[in-house]
């Protein structure tokens, strides 16, 4: 197979000069930390924003994006580089397929994914959803159990549709904090995630615009109803990530199909021998000798003995 070639990221100069001056000012921080190479995965339920998500970050329509389609079963990996930095992003199709978990569309994740090194997970929903269900905690849980829970402190939450005017009134900070909540809750019981598990206080959250009728601040950057140039913000943030110390997630066999059945208990083999020898096997032979020593010998073969010590 052809090696796949990666093109320039002239996205980036479609980008207000002020998003600009700060995503080459990130990319730099990166570089000085010896990461020259980010990629990173973007999952989440179908229909949320991930394909578009994705062009946002790169500054171009690299996924095709069709309201009336629904989405491949395959992910699709958008390669640029920059000043000597490469940018991976992974699209992946939605993993909810009739309310169940898409097992087709995980497996095929995670063969795509065989042999390659997470950086970044970006686990997309909605911030205009109002409702965290049990199938919220099934992709969770899908994803813990493909790639481990280390995978999460390599995460960001991000809501799209963030251009919204919450209901009844309420202050978009407030709504913000209670989706964050109610989506942090779910993911953390999907996950079976407790607070050490986590690097950092809590897994952050970021808001999204991708659509066009994102308004824009005095110097043309997107901003978001608080205000919030949200590009430059999402790259902060998953560089503020990137650098927390925690490990990359190394995608192998062993991750993907878990750990060999035959292997497990092997430690235990010794010790269970052991035991079965000392607590089993010797009172066993200590009974046998000790029936043999009380047994009363018969009449004839004490008369055996007996004469076989005359002598004639």
């Amino acid at each position: 197979m052809a090696a796949q070639i990666i093109r320039e990221w002239s996205g980036i100069n479609t980008f207000a000069p002020a998003t600009q001056t700060k995503l080459h000012e990130l990319l730099g921080k990166l570089k000085q930390q010896n990461v020259c190479t980010l990629t990173i995965l973007v999952m989440g339920k179908g229909g949320v924003g991930k394909s578009s998500t994705v062009n946002s970050i790169v500054g171009e329509r690299a996924v095709s994006i069709s309201p009336f389609q629904s989405e491949g079963l395959r992910p699709v990996m958008v390669s640029r580089t920059r000043a000597g930095f490469t940018l991976n992003v992974i699209d992946t199709p939605g993993l909810i397929e009739g309310g169940y978990i898409n097992d087709m569309a995980l497996d095929n994740i995670k063969s795509f994914l065989l042999n390659k090194t997470i950086d970044i997970l970006l686990y997309v929903d909605r911030l205009d959803t109002y409702r965290v269900d049990n199938l919220d905690r099934e992709v969770v849980r899908a994803i813990t159990n493909s790639f481990g829970k280390g995978i999460w402190n390599r995460a960001l939450v991000v809501l799209t549709h963030a251009q919204f005017s919450p209901p009844d009134g309420l202050p978009y900070e407030e709504f913000f904090s209670k989706r964050s909540e109610a989506l942090l809750k779910a993911l953390r019981l999907g996950a079976g995630l407790k607070k050490h598990d986590v690097q950092g206080s809590s897994i952050p959250v970021v808001l999204v615009e991708n659509s066009g009728r994102c308004n824009k601040n005095d110097i043309d950057e997107k901003v978001l109803p608080n205000g919030i140039a949200w590009i430059p913000h999402v790259v902060e943030t998953i560089t503020e990530v990137v650098l927390n110390g925690s490990k990359s997630i190394h995608v192998d066999k062993k991750l993907i199909e878990g750990p060999n059945p035959n292997d497990r208990g092997k430690f235990f083999i010794p010790l269970i021998l052991a035991i079965q020898y000392f607590f089993v096997i010797k009172p066993i032979e200590r009974a046998i000798k000790s029936d043999i020593a009380k047994e009363s010998r018969p009449a004839w073969e004490l008369r055996d003995t007996s004469m076989g010590g005359r002598k004639f």
